[in-house]
C-alpha cells in the first residue's frame, strides 16, 4: 500500500498539474530554453569526442589509452549517481543543472586552451573526463526530474520525444561533420567550441523557472533519504519491473551491438563504409520514431500494447539484420529497429517520470542510470568474449532473441500494464501500486 506521504504528494501534484494542463502548451518558455541549450551542447559533445580521439591517437598512438579515457568518464558517473540522486531531491535542481554545465564548459575550455598553447597533456584530458563524469551524474537525473515540472503531464511523452530528437539529431550531425571540422580547425579549437556550447546551455538555463521540490515531511538525513529512495523503487512492483526491464534490454543490446562492427568487417560484401551507412540509417530511424511521438498523442490505454509491440518488433529486426547479409535489407531492418527502439525507450522514460513522485525522481532516475550504465561495459565484455568463441552473427542473433523473450514475458505482468497505461488525469498512484 502507498504511504500517506506519497498519497499527499500525488494529490498535491495532480491538482497543480491539472491546472497547468489547461493553460500551458508543450513549447512553453522553460521547455524551449532547455531544448535549445541541449541542442547546442550535444552537437559540441559529438565533435569533442571525435577531436578527443584524434588528439589522443596523435599524441600517444595508443587506442587502448583512448578507451581508458572513455572509461574514466563513465566510472565516476556509475559510482556517484545513486548518491547524486539524493542530493538532487534535497537541493535546488536549477543550481545543480547550472553548475553541471558551467563546470563542464570551463574544464573543457581550459584543456583546449592548454593544448592550443602547446602545454596540454594527457593527464589534463583525464582530469577533465573525471569532472565530466561527475557532472553528468548530477545533470542527467536532474533533467529527468525537472521535465514533468516544466511541461504538462498530458504532453510529457511529446516533450521527451522532442528533447531526445534534438539531442540525437545534433549528435548525428556532429558525428557526420566532426571529421571535416577537425581537418579545418584542429582538436584545440574543437575542445574550446564544446566548452562554449556548455556555457551557452548554462546561459539558457539561467532563465529557467524550476519549481522547488515539495517535501511533505521533514527531510531525513542523507542515509535515510537514500534508503527511502531505494525502498520506494523496490516495493513499487510496477516501477521495479520497469527498472529490471531497462537493465535487461540494455545488457543484451550491448552484447549484440558491440559485435555489429566485427560482423561488418568479417562478412563478405560488407565493410567499414557500409557499417557507417547502416549506423546512420539506424540513427535516422530513431529520429523518425522520436518525431512521430512528438506530434502524435497516444491514448494511455494503448501505450502498453504499443510498448510491447515496439520492443518485440525492434528486437526482431535486430535478429533478422545479420542473417540477411544484404546491405539493403540490413539498412531497412536497422531503420525499423531504430524507429521502434526510440518509441520503446521514450515510453519507458516517460512512464517513470509520470509514476514517480516529485521528491523521489532524482533518486529513482539516478538508480536506473547506475544500473543500466554499470551493465553496459559488462555487456560489451561478454559480447566480445562470446563473439570470439561463437562468431559475431550467432551472438548478435542470440542476444537480441533473448531480449525478445524477456519483453514477451514482461507483456504478461499485470503490474507492468497498469504502470505503462497510467493516466494521471484519471488515476492516482494508489490505483497502480
Amino acid at each position: 500500500m502507498m504511504s500517506e506521504e506519497v498519497r499527499e504528494i500525488q494529490s498535491s501534484e495532480t491538482t497543480e498539474e491539472n491546472s497547468l494542463d489547461r493553460v500551458e502548451k508543450l513549447w512553453n518558455k522553460n521547455f524551449f530554453l532547455l531544448w535549445q541549450g541541449q541542442l547546442v551542447s550535444c552537437f559540441g559533445d559529438a565533435i569533442y569526442e571525435i577531436a578527443l580521439g584524434f588528439w589522443v591517437l596523435a599524441v600517444t598512438g595508443s587506442s587502448a589509452l583512448m578507451g581508458t579515457i572513455m572509461a574514466i568518464t563513465m566510472i565516476p558517473r556509475i559510482i556517484i549517481s545513486p548518491f547524486a540522486g539524493v542530493l538532487i531531491d534535497r537541493a535546488n535542481r536549477k543550481v545543480i543543472i547550472l553548475l553541471s554545465d558551467f563546470i563542464r564548459g570551463a574544464a573543457i575550455i581550459l584543456v583546449g586552451v592548454a593544448i592550443y598553447k602547446g602545454a596540454g597533456a594527457v593527464w589534463m584530458v583525464m582530469l577533465a573526463g573525471i569532472l565530466l563524469g561527475i557532472c553528468s551524474a548530477f545533470f542527467g537525473p536532474s533533467i529527468s526530474s525537472v521535465m514533468p515540472d516544466i511541461v504538462p503531464k498530458s504532453r510529457l511523452l511529446q516533450a521527451n520525444s522532442s528533447y531526445q530528437m534534438s539531442t540525437t539529431g545534433a549528435n548525428l550531425v556532429g558525428t557526420m561533420s566532426g571529421g571535416a571540422i577537425f581537418a579545418i580547425l584542429g582538436a584545440p579549437i574543437m575542445f574550446i567550441l564544446n566548452g562554449f556550447s556548455y556555457l551557452f546551455s548554462g546561459f539558457m538555463e539561467l532563465f529557467l523557472k524550476v519549481p522547488k521540490v515539495i517535501h511533505k515531511k521533514e527531510k531525513a538525513n542523507f542515509k535515510e533519504d537514500f534508503i527511502d529512495g531505494l525502498s520506494f523503487s523496490v516495493k513499487f512492483s510496477g516501477l521495479r519491473n520497469i527498472i529490471v526491464l531497462a537493465c535487461v534490454i540494455n545488457f543484451f543490446s550491448q552484447v549484440g551491438i558491440v559485435l555489429i562492427m566485427p560482423y561488418f568487417n568479417s562478412t563478405p560484401g560488407l565493410d567499414a563504409k557500409k557499417y557507417g551507412i547502416a549506423m546512420g540509417i539506424f540513427t535516422l530511424g530513431m529520429i523518425c520514431g522520436m518525431m512521430f511521438l512528438s506530434v502524435v498523442k497516444i491514448a494511455p490505454k494503448k501505450k502498453f500494447n504499443i510498448f510491447v509491440l515496439s520492443g518485440i518488433v525492434s528486437m526482431g529486426a535486430m535478429v533478422a539484420a545479420p542473417i540477411t547479409e544484404n546491405i539493403y535489407a540490413i539498412c531497412i531492418l536497422l531503420y525499423i529497429a531504430g524507429l521502434l527502439n526510440a518509441i520503446l525507450n521514450t515510453l519507458l522514460n516517460t512512464t517513470t517520470q509520470l509514476i514517480v513522485p516529485q521528491e523521489m525522481r532524482g533518486k529513482v532516475f539516478a538508480l536506473m542510470g547506475t544500473c543500466t550504465q554499470a551493465l553496459s561495459p559488462i555487456g560489451m565484455i561478454v559480447g566480445g568474449v562470446l563473439g570470439g568463441i561463437l562468431g559475431s552473427k550467432q551472438v548478435i542473433v542470440g542476444s537480441f532473441s533473448a531480449t525478445i523473450i524477456f519483453i514477451a514475458f514482461f507483456a504478461f505482468m499485470k503490474s507492468a500494464k497498469k504502470v505503462i497505461n497510467y493516466d494521471p488525469e484519471h488515476e492516482t498512484l494508489e490505483d497502480i501500486m
